[in-house]
């Protein structure tokens, strides 16, 4: 079905007309009552405190009450699909966002879904940090159907409205849903990777029979030879996010790998980020790949005795603990490294856990099954027929 026959439909004949956020007869700019207030100065309490880009905090009393869409004024965290926000009930906004509602035959939330298709570019100033003034934001056009019958408009409206929340609220279902699984994930992961000393043997990442561990290193920039045409998988650091890996978005040349440091790994091989932002997170490689220097490798030297994915799986539940334990490390070295003790439980046992927590992290964070899979398909299904639904003719369309 065309946008226009979708519309077409919809409107049954109506018209539309385009007017701007700065028809004050339809909306209401309420900026006044903002207030930012310093982290270390908001009192804790029920009320949300919006951002630019989402609730930041929890405070007590508020600035606004009611249905509003807040307007990111700089800091949208994408300037192509700005920052658009639907507040509720009594909240906080700071001077970071616009605050506008809907009047008389405008419905606020239909304002809210049509902004967030608005092409933004064309009103924003500056230039890291880009900005939407005031008075910029008063000269963004927006669509209203039926405009000579508000009782009609705002049938058309609710309408469009109540399709695309069915959407949204299906959405948002899915998304308690997987918050709750990924919770459900972390409890049982840990209840099953809990030994005590006196449970199982143990022996440390250092033990030489049983663990091949290193670190990678980074070909020479200054050489095309060693990158370019390259085959090679290479990860960085930023590649550990306490996650498998499948995929490299870096390739070294045979040459490269022979004239550095860096070391051809084995699928399913562990590592951990040495430094960096993601220090202490761990990666399990399902394909054979190269590192650089940040980056430390695990091995299991006796897969008949000790099971690499379990490995894994270990050090990635010991995440928090280092980082609460050795917040101080700037860095991990491979010295440090090699004193973390591992649990050896039976192989059975090793196998049984890696089976049911392997299912847990499908369920929770695959992207081709379970919850996440659903979840972008119904986003994509919420921007299909929000495309559809808000497609209004401009003006220079409907005299073609």
């Amino acid at each position: 079905m065309s946008n226009v026959t979708f519309l077409n439909r919809l409107l049954d004949g109506a018209e539309v007309e385009w007017t701007t956020l700065g028809n004050e007869n339809l909306v209401e700019v309420a900026n006044r009552g903002r207030k930012p207030v310093k982290a270390s100065l908001r009192a804790p309490g029920p009320t949300p405190y919006y951002g630019a880009n989402n609730i930041q905090d929890y405070v007590e009393g508020h600035t606004h009450e009611g249905e509003y869409v807040l307007v990111a004024e700089d800091g949208s965290t994408s300037l192509e699909n700005y920052s658009i926000q639907y507040a509720t009930g009594k909240f906080w906004a700071n001077n970071h966002v616009h605050v506008l509602r809907g009047l008389a035959s405008l419905n606020s939330r239909f304002l809210f879904h049509y902004l967030c298709i608005a092409n933004f570019l064309p009103f924003l100033s500056g230039g890291g940090r880009a900005k939407l003034t005031k008075g910029r934001l008063v000269e963004i056009p927006i669509p209203i159907p039926c405009p000579s019958d508000s009782k009609k408009s705002l049938d058309i409206q609710g309408e469009i409205v109540r399709i695309l929340d069915t959407f949204t609220e299906l959405t948002a279902e899915l998304t308690a849903e997987l918050t709750a699984r990924k919770k459900q994930y972390n409890y049982y992961r840990d209840q099953l990777l809990r030994f005590e000393d006196g449970d199982v043997e143990w022996t440390t990442l250092g033990d030489q029979d049983c663990f091949e561990t290193g670190s990678g290193g980074t070909p020479s920039k200054s050489k095309p030879e060693y990158w370019d045409g390259g085959t090679i998988p290479w990860l960085k650091s930023e590649s550990c996010n306490n996650r498998p890996v499948f995929s490299a978005k870096n390739f070294i040349t045979d040459l490269g790998l022979k004239k550095s440091s860096a070391k051809l790994l084995e699928a399913e091989t562990t590592l951990m980020a040495l430094v960096g932002a993601t220090i202490f997170k761990t990666a399990f490689i399902e394909f054979k790949a190269a590192t650089n220097q940040n980056i430390a490798s695990i091995k299991s030297k006796r897969p008949d005795l000790i099971n690499d994915k379990f490995v894994f799986y270990y050090l990635t539940n010991m995440y928090d603990v280092l980082k609460s334990t050795m917040s101080d490390y700037g860095m991990l070295n491979l010295t440090s490294l090699r004193q973390f003790k591992i649990p050896v439980p039976t192989p059975a046992e090793q196998n049984r856990i890696v089976s049911i927590l392997d299912k847990f992290d499908t369920l929770t964070n695959s992207i081709s099954e379970g919850l996440p899979r659903e979840i972008e398909l119904r986003q994509k299904q919420y921007e299909y027929y929000r495309d559809l639904l808000l497609s209004f003719p401009k003006p220079e369309e409907v005299e073609a």
